[in-house]
């Protein structure tokens, strides 16, 4: 948009958590930031409170969606500097419990997702010779477990799609990094959900963002592809 002089940032997945985080640290970092997320609700409050950020409905696993959500970016913020893709929701169970709809769900949302944004993204990227796409992988990325049939193999399609773009586009001047979260993220759910366990033993969303906006700044001469990311008394 003619006259905008802040860079852009994307924030793919807007929640209570790593997403919110996520596009406060790149707002607090004069970044113009584009809030997507299926529904209105975080990302709406969300663009109240911080200046300059805007929010766009987006279906990651709609191709359609994608393409209008990026082309209402682009025609409101300008050409994206910035992705920090969040979207990676899945279904937890074994082979028995998750259907074949649910498989391809979680493959929509964390591998064709990134694919599709990548394409919205990538070609001003490529023409300015700089840019940066940082996703928010998990456990799963690297390792399946008895219970992550559905999850494990998007979050990994996600994790080799993500060393493809990199390898591709590095020498393009665009840096593609992963961060591998190893821990529970601090949400109200979580906690919730295992109510005795201490502070320390949660993944802070601020934490993950302070990451993420390292490695947007990371000098091109050592650039770190894959952040493995968890709290400091996690066995591992």
């Amino acid at each position: 948009m003619p006259g905008t002089v802040k860079k852009v940032c994307a924030v793919v997945g807007i929640g209570p958590g790593n997403g919110a985080a996520l596009a406060r640290r790149f707002a607090a970092d004069g970044y113009a930031v584009a809030l997507l997320s299926r529904s209105d609700g975080a990302s709406a409050a969300l663009a109240q409170e911080l200046p300059g950020a805007k929010a766009f409905r987006c279906d990651v696993g709609d191709a359609a969606s994608v393409a209008a959500a990026f082309a209402a970016v682009r025609e409101s913020l300008g050409d994206v500097d910035v992705v920090a893709y969040n979207a990676g929701s899945g279904i937890f169970g074994g082979l028995h419990d998750v259907t074949a709809a649910d498989f391809e769900a979680a493959w929509r949302v964390n591998a064709l997702g990134l694919f599709l944004v990548a394409k919205e993204v990538v070609p001003a990227m490529s023409a300015k010779g700089s840019g940066a796409i940082v996703v928010i992988g998990a456990t799963a990325s690297v390792r399946g477990t008895a219970r992550s049939t559905a999850f494990a193999s998007a979050k990994g399609a996600q994790r080799l799609l993500c060393q493809s773009l990199a390898r591709q586009f590095g020498p393009e001047g665009i840096h593609v990094a992963l961060i591998v979260l190893d821990g529970i993220v601090d949400l109200p759910k979580t906690r919730q959900r295992l109510p005795d366990k201490p502070d320390d033993f949660f993944v802070k969303p601020a934490a993950v963002a302070e990451v993420a906006a390292a490695l947007v700044q990371q000098d091109r001469s050592a650039w770190t592809f894959e952040a493995d990311v968890r709290p400091f008394g996690e066995k591992w």
